[in-house]
């Protein structure tokens, strides 16, 4: 299994901008006085941080005024419809095969994953067809990257070329999230293993993606997608400093999870604030780690909420498996009853029925 890595930050980011969520009116069905319960436990009158905990504080309700315009368009192959949000997964679950994974999930949802997540290797041979992709479904492709110098010399053209040519035999739109979580310190094409340095990342984007406009694979939609925060948190490796340009980009995504009490304001304000003006914001990694009782549950509809109020969001795609290497937690989204019921009916909201 390949995906990305969830460790906590050396610090956080200071630029957040969170919206309240209690004035906002919402299409999804919400256990209120459970997510009251959860907000009253974990945000102290004056949240303050600690080793391993994120500080955590919820303003009081915004104005729609506070929110900004939105695209109304945009997402190349892959268009954004306002008001409307594709749903989806990578799912991985143990002791079930990709069909049984999907069939279990249509039982329990009452839906087809709209999208489907994958995750490939630098060097691996990319697909030219994705399991569990159902005639509307849309593939998202979460290619590695490496090291820069390797891109921009030229001497992985061919492999390159090679990935297009793959995706481009898909023949249908496919969205392609490659070198994701650059603003992070855990992967050789983050700026930070290569000399503190974001050109290089923007270069070396450019580079892949002309040589997939020269195979034509003009089916694919790109999706550039940094973790939530940085690490470390410098000038230099900043959303701003790692973004390669509206020309080079149809989708802004985002990892965000709540690991330590984490709002979904928290984790994807900043981003949608940045972005969400101009271009369609997709949430490609989210999950929810379950502390007992309704945590899991309630931060689901929050997460629903937070949705909800935010038209620039069109797509979200869990993290919905229990077999992630080296960790504890079990993302899935069905640990307990309360968390399926209230993953249902996000699923089922107007909301998600892009």
């Amino acid at each position: 299994m390949r995906h990305g890595t969830h460790r906590a930050p050396r610090r956080t980011l200071t630029r957040r901008s969170m919206l309240g969520l209690g004035a906002l009116a919402v299409t999804v069905p919400a256990a209120a006085a459970g997510v009251q319960q959860w907000r009253d436990r974990d945000t102290p009158a004056a949240a303050t941080s600690s080793p391993g905990r994120t500080a955590v504080v919820i303003p009081g309700p915004a104005t729609v005024a506070e929110l900004p315009s939105v695209v109304t368009k945009g997402g190349g192959t892959v268009p954004f419809r306002t008001g409307k949000a594709m749903l989806g997964a990578y799912l991985d679950l143990k002791s079930k095969s990709t069909a049984q994974a999907h069939a279990l999930r249509k039982q329990q949802t009452g839906r087809d994953e709209r999208i489907v997540h994958v995750f490939y290797d630098w060097d691996d041979t990319l697909p030219a067809s994705v399991p569990g992709l159902t005639d509307n479904g849309i593939p998202l492709v979460s290619w590695r990257g490496t090291s820069y110098d390797g891109i921009i010399d030229g001497s992985r053209d061919a492999l390159l070329a090679r990935g297009a040519r793959r995706l481009k035999s898909l023949k249908r739109p496919v969205l392609l999230r490659w070198g994701w979580e650059m603003n992070g310190d855990w992967y050789n094409w983050g700026a930070a293993r290569n000399g503190n340095n974001p050109d290089g990342f923007i270069e070396s984007w450019k580079r892949v993606h002309g040589v997939f406009a020269d195979e034509g694979a003009d089916n694919v939609a790109w999706v550039w997608s940094p973790n939530w925060n940085s690490s470390p948190v410098a000038d230099w490796n900043t959303y701003a400093a790692l973004y390669p340009g509206d020309k080079y980009v149809d989708w802004v995504g985002v990892s965000g999870y709540n690991l330590h009490h984490e709002t979904p304001a928290t984790l994807f304000d900043p981003i949608y604030n940045a972005y969400g003006t101009h271009k369609p914001i997709m949430i490609t990694e989210v999950g929810a780690v379950d502390y007992g009782g309704r945590t899991k549950a309630d931060w689901i509809t929050l997460f629903a909420q937070w949705v909800a109020a935010r038209p620039a969001v069109g797509g979200v795609v869990w993290f919905d498996t229990d077999t992630h290497p080296g960790y504890d937690e079990r993302w899935r989204i069905d640990t307990n009853p309360q968390s399926l019921a209230a993953y249902t009916a996000m699923a089922r909201s107007p909301r998600f029925s892009g």
